[in-house]
């Protein structure tokens, strides 16, 4: 014998929960997570492009031994380093390495300058937004 169902229980809509503590689901309301600083390429051959800057001292370059290699003839070999350590100023830092075409810091040439939350890099063609933290949607361009 079949049962019958009630009309209401076919067209009821069923409302699915993820458990707060299923591991795939991410806490988007939760605190940011403070992750090692990143260098996220914003505009130039590579735009999209992101490195995690994990180590203590990161060099870019266009010598693929580099931390942050850039394939790109306005590059120099050794270009610039980053200081990750905080010793000079109290802040990250970054050092042009006597390269050909110079290193820009929120649009001013240097040879040596404190970096900041979201301070903009132009090495090159290369335009890049240099993070402490986690970043938010970058926007890429021309």
């Amino acid at each position: 014998m079949q049962e019958h169902q009630n009309m209401s229980d076919i067209d009821a809509t069923k409302i699915f929960r993820v458990p707060t503590t299923d591991a795939t689901s991410p806490n988007l309301m939760g605190p940011e997570e403070v992750t090692a600083p990143t260098l996220t390429i914003v505009k130039g051959p590579q735009a999209g492009m992101t490195f995690t800057l994990d180590g203590d001292v990161i060099t870019i370059g266009r010598d693929p031994s580099n931390s942050v290699f850039l394939n790109d003839m306005t590059i120099s070999r050794h270009h610039a380093k980053i200081n990750l350590l905080h010793d000079d100023y109290g802040m990250a830092t970054i050092e042009d390495l006597d390269s050909l075409n110079g290193t820009w810091v929120d649009g001013t040439i240097i040879n040596k300058a404190i970096l900041q939350d979201s301070s903009t890099i132009q090495i090159g063609t290369f335009r890049m937004v240099f993070n402490t933290r986690k970043p938010g949607r970058i926007q890429t361009g021309q």
